[in-house]
């Protein structure tokens, strides 16, 4: 495409301010307008980019000449109309997380998608992270040995979200990396949640995912903690790797250690059941980029090459396909219960097929 591709951001929240920084910046895009319904998010969108168009009505941001592809950062319970509204009109969508709030309202956003022949994008942010994708390195290289576990930490006090609890908040963003990391999705999830706060919703959760081969994963999200923790920890038999959002420039280390079953010729049991490996910490080196600056940019390039994204309408299906099993496992106490699929989408062809730009900005 020769013309720059034109963006308008519905929602003018934290996250749509900064979709609109972040377009305004990145080559071969113009913001074209900004719709919200709060006249002083409006004000803040035209005190940062002046030359953007602002309007508190969908139907005129969608009948604004230039528009080609709309991002969607409106409260999530409200993702299926607005979604839906916008690809009738023909445009290509970034919807943020998470894609809607019901299986059944995602895989009609992406029937719809697929009919008007428009791209659907899901904004899981933390996928495009260069210390999630460097840990994705150690994966594919097969060097960290037989992957064990999984388990993350996501803590905070607030911001309390008054449209979805805090299970449904937070916890897409380490389902999607461990999607991401594992190239598969959960079998089965076991979750408890608590309404410490007394606001009405779940404000703590404690997920257990179930993967194939195996492996378990767990999660751990909070409105309430006073510690701050945004930490993803890969256990394998070689090594052990964090990655820690809020740790820089070190976001990713890598712990030189294992254990593993013993050889079979080995001479007893009770001498030598266990081996273990103790070696060095390494922190690898990772280009600076913005997470948001490289979603955005895959974004337009899957628009212009006609690419599947990385997160697509089925990486954004199948994390509401966990969180609504989370719902139902909450609802008996944490008894362990089926992601219900449906069918299963074809995590390595979906991968292969999308390609992230290599450039960090």
């Amino acid at each position: 495409m020769n013309e720059p591709i034109g963006v308008a951001v519905l929602g003018c929240g934290y996250w749509g301010i900064n979709y609109v920084r972040v377009f305004d910046q990145v080559p071969g895009a113009r913001v074209v307008v900004a719709c919200d319904q709060r006249p002083e998010r409006l004000a803040e969108v035209k005190r940062q980019v002046p030359g953007v168009a602002i309007t508190d009505s969908v139907e005129e941001m969608l009948a604004t000449p230039g528009v080609d592809a709309v991002v969607v950062c409106t409260p999530a319970t409200g993702h299926f109309a607005v979604t839906s509204q916008c690809i009738a009109a023909g445009k290509h969508i970034l919807v943020e997380k998470p894609i809607a709030t019901t299986v059944a309202e995602s895989d009609e956003l992406i029937r719809q998608a697929d009919a008007r022949g428009v791209l659907l994008m899901v904004g899981h942010t933390f996928v495009y992270n260069a210390g999630v994708r460097k840990v994705k390195e150690y994966l594919d290289a097969d060097e960290i040995g037989t992957v064990y576990y999984l388990y993350s930490r996501r803590t905070n006090l607030g911001p309390i979200r008054h449209d979805v609890n805090a299970l449904w908040d937070l916890a897409p963003h380490d389902i999607s990396i461990f999607n991401f990391l594992l190239d598969s999705v959960p079998e089965w999830v076991s979750a408890v949640g608590a309404r410490v706060l007394q606001n009405g919703r779940e404000d703590v959760g404690f997920i257990s995912l179930g993967y194939p081969d195996g492996v378990v994963a767990h999660v751990h999200v909070s409105w309430a903690d006073p510690h701050k923790v945004r930490e993803v920890v890969v256990v394998g038999s070689e090594k052990r790797i964090v990655f820690n959002d809020l740790l820089t420039p070190e976001q990713v280390k890598v712990f030189e250690k294992g254990i593993a079953p013993a050889p079979p010729e080995a001479p007893s049991y009770g001498e030598y059941h266990f081996t273990v490996r103790d070696g060095a910490i390494i922190s690898p080196r990772i280009d600076v980029s913005e997470p948001l600056k490289t979603q955005s940019r895959h974004f337009l390039e899957c628009i212009a090459t006609g690419s599947t994204p990385l997160t697509d309408g089925r990486a954004g299906r199948d994390v509401v396909a966990v969180l609504e099993a989370i719902d139902r496992s909450i609802a008996k106490q944490g008894a362990p219960v089926d992601v219900e699929w449906g069918r299963l989408y074809d995590y390595s062809a979906r991968r292969n097929a999308a390609r992230l730009s290599e450039t960090a900005n």
